[in-house]
């Protein structure tokens, strides 16, 4: 079942998202991102599963979270791929990456391939 989110104070009102990618795949993605405002520090995209729901397989964090606020459903939610874009267009280069493929921000602040990251058990 999804939270209400209704109650969160997203950094980018509703007007201000507009269609960046021609997709209606959802993605999860950090409050870090949607209601502070960070840009997307990394990113990594899983393996569809078989929901009846178009997923991307993209999952965007600011790169700081920690485990604790991970486990904390309240921290994340889904959205469109397209809602991200808006909040961090960097990331549209990458959309068509495939799954298993991690993208993280460097020190000059461009977001590069990820090549030591490794996919989680789930």
């Amino acid at each position: 079942m999804f939270k209400d989110q209704s109650k969160k104070k997203y950094f980018l009102s509703a007007d201000q998202i507009v269609q960046l990618i021609d997709s209606n795949e959802g993605c999860i993605a950090s409050d870090r991102i949607t209601v502070d405002g960070c840009k997307v520090g990394f990113m990594y995209r899983e393996e569809v599963s078989g929901s009846p729901y178009p997923d991307s397989g993209w999952r965007f964090m600011a790169g700081d979270e920690d485990e604790e606020y991970m486990d904390n459903a309240d921290n994340h939610a889904i959205y469109l791929v397209n809602t991200i874009c808006n909040y961090d267009p960097d990331i549209i280069p990458f959309l068509h990456s495939p799954s298993g493929t991690a993208f993280i921000r460097n020190e000059r602040g461009a977001l590069v391939l990820d090549e030591e990251w490794e996919e989680p058990d789930e």
